[in-house]
């Protein structure tokens, strides 16, 4: 097989990924391995942005709906799956396409970085966010600062998840994370025949085009039903506590829910936070010179995957 061993897309959430990664598998035999955290949970279906029936029913997508939303699906996990499947799409003599915003995900696919075996501890981890919104922002990040300074100068400072993360496995090993997660080789291909061969793509907008973007897919997520979706997996007997229900769109929906705000309030706190999260996104890519850039402007999915097919396309 010629090309990549891998094609990444990437970039901020509401860029336009999924639909260009479908029209690229229209010009080359390729399957989609989806780079997200939340729309491995089944149920979680308006709120993720979950690529369409129709979408679906177009080119294989892997890695979706793989879970309940009370399992866990750990990093280490989803490196597994997502490795695999890279390696059977591989040997159909198909294109794999890792898709999604999840920067560590893809990492965890494209550089098989050494992933620490510690199980989550929940305890730990409600205790040190009830510590972070007591004492104020910040506290957690200085904290990991003085355990670790190589991981906190990885991690932005508002990125409470990641911080709780590394100072969960010091709590647990008595070993900094970065010395856990020393990577196995940089940007090396599952493939073993094709090993570096991978194309990173960001596809990126300037930034009130993508808040546009942004407010655009919340309105009609709200219009698809939002509100009942999460009203139907608490119907179903799924803790609102749930890792999986923290995420965009579920938080905000739940505190409505619980009636600790107005419903205009959470779809404020919506759009403000997913714009905040695509912010985060942009700094995480950024930081990694392997991405090529791509600023899609107002053209189509097709034009857009045709541009990433001529990079490897005459190979």
């Amino acid at each position: 097989m010629t090309g990549p061993a891998l094609v990444v897309i990437a970039g901020p959430t509401a860029v336009g990924k999924t639909q260009v990664a479908v029209a690229l598998a229209r010009r080359t035999p390729a399957e989609i391995v989806c780079a997200d955290s939340r729309t491995l949970y089944r149920g979680l279906d308006i709120g993720t942005a979950k690529p369409s029936p129709a979408d679906r029913a177009a080119v294989p997508h892997h890695l979706l709906d793989i879970a309940t939303p009370d399992e866990i699906v750990t990093l280490a996990e989803y490196q597994r799956l997502a490795t695999a499947a890279v390696a059977e799409i591989r040997a159909r003599r198909r294109l794999p396409v890792l898709v999604g915003g999840a920067g560590l995900y893809i990492r965890a696919v494209v550089d098989r970085v050494a992933i620490p075996p510690v199980a989550p501890d929940w305890d730990l981890r409600g205790r040190l966010e009830a510590e972070e919104r007591a004492v104020g922002p910040g506290t957690l990040h200085s904290r990991l600062r003085e355990l670790d300074p190589v991981a906190a100068s990885r991690v932005h400072p508002r990125n409470v998840r990641r911080i709780i993360r590394a100072l969960e496995v010091h709590a647990r090993t008595g070993i900094p994370i970065s010395l856990l997660q020393r990577e196995r080789g940089a940007a090396r291909a599952p493939a073993p025949e094709d090993a570096g061969a991978v194309l990173m793509v960001a596809l990126t907008l300037d930034r009130e085009k993508l808040y546009a973007r942004i407010d655009v897919r919340i309105e009609r997520q709200i219009a698809q039903g939002l509100e009942e979706e999460v009203r139907a997996l608490l119907r179903s007997g799924y803790a609102r506590t749930l890792p999986a229900l923290q995420g965009l769109g579920y938080a905000e929906m739940l505190a409505y829910l619980d009636g600790t705000i107005s419903f205009a309030e959470a779809v404020r706190r919506f759009r403000r936070n997913t714009r905040r999260y695509a912010k985060r996104q942009l700094i995480w890519f950024r930081a990694d010179p392997r991405y090529m850039w791509l600023d899609v402007q107002d053209d189509s999915a097709d034009v857009v995957a045709a541009r990433i097919y001529a990079m490897f396309a005459a190979q």
